[in-house]
């Protein structure tokens, strides 16, 4: 019998997106190191985000997916502890609620295990199935779009400081963001019920940090779609999409009757991104908005790509009061 007692296992389900036809569910196997979520202090911001990253993977292991309906599904964990699992179904719309979310019930397939917390094998997730109300998507980033982050910072140190010594609690939503992306969410109606898409290049390892963030400071649910650790460190051949642009041509590709808004900032590689979409898909793409970032030469550089763009739609904005004004002017918002 070993000294060392072993951690519990979770499963962990990131919240994701299907059709009233195919559902599409993710997430990850690993042991349960105890993160707290309310811890406050330097030290333990510290610790919590070495086991983010210090993650034991439960790998190459069966897990049931149970739905309401009892239908059962299964899937297997790679070597990273990842599971995906996809099913063609039928109306599945009849299992969600009002917004659009599906719940289930995510197991072990192995009745013997027995290292979960109170050896209960049974761990929630959901997946969003956009209402028929929709009337568009949103596809938004999050780093400097609706959260501060630095990311043009010299060394990215600020992102560095942020991610490691600061509570998710404690950090500092972009002003009037919240309110933006409600009113999105409930559009020209107020009852649309319209998807908002969180995409970024952060790695899966900041996914709880991340929903903690948009759950506190009011921002609409919805996935949340983040990239591997792995892929996250790894050289992309030079004519490799980024992971960001593949979850939104993806989303493009799942809605085929749904338009979308997409919301970045002028920092990174969003202006470049989102224009490469929308000229590939100019019927699809209502507007883009860029949040203005303070780093004088890539503002030149972004200014002159909008100025000379005409396909869709594209406002760089210092606030979210000047995205509301468009919106609203263009019957997006109520």
């Amino acid at each position: 019998m070993s000294i060392f007692k072993k951690d519990p296992l979770q499963i962990i389900a990131f919240q994701g997106y299907g059709t009233d036809s195919h559902f599409y569910a993710r997430g990850r196997a690993l042991e349960d190191e105890s993160i707290d979520l309310e811890a406050q202090k330097i030290w333990h911001l510290a610790i919590n985000t070495w086991k983010r990253f210090e993650t034991d993977e439960i790998k190459h292991v069966d897990i049931h997916i149970k739905l309401p309906n009892n239908t059962i599904l299964k899937g297997t964990t790679d070597h990273n502890g990842y599971y995906k699992v996809e099913a063609n179904l039928e109306s599945l719309e009849a299992l969600t609620n009002d917004e659009g979310w599906l719940p289930f019930e995510l197991s072990y397939s192995d009745v013997n295990i027995k290292r979960t917390i109170q050896n209960e094998n049974r761990f929630p997730g959901e997946i969003l199935i956009p209402s028929t109300k929709a009337k568009f998507g949103v596809a938004s980033d999050i780093d400097d779009t609706i959260l501060h982050t630095g990311v043009v910072s010299t060394l990215k140190w600020k992102v560095i400081y942020n991610s490691i010594f600061k509570h998710a609690k404690n950090r500092s939503p972009l002003e009037g963001a919240a309110d933006f992306y409600h009113k999105l969410h409930r559009g020209a109606s107020g009852k649309n019920a319209n998807p908002i898409f969180y995409v970024s290049h952060s790695p899966w390892n900041l996914y709880r940090y991340l929903e903690l963030f948009l759950k506190q400071n009011n921002f609409p649910k919805g996935p949340i779609l983040l990239r591997s650790l792995s892929n996250f460190l790894k050289k992309k051949p030079q004519d490799e999409k980024p992971q960001k642009q593949k979850e939104i041509l993806n989303l493009l590709k799942t809605y085929p009757e749904l338009p979308f808004i997409l919301i970045g900032d002028s920092g990174e590689h969003d202006p470049d991104i989102y224009i490469e979409i929308a000229e590939e898909f100019p019927d699809r793409i209502l507007a883009i908005y860029l949040r203005s970032v303070k780093h004088k030469k890539r503002m030149l550089r972004v200014k002159g790509i909008v100025d000379n763009y005409k396909t869709t739609p594209i406002l760089l904005v210092e606030s979210s009061k000047q995205a509301i004004s468009h919106a609203r002017e263009n019957g997006f918002v109520k």
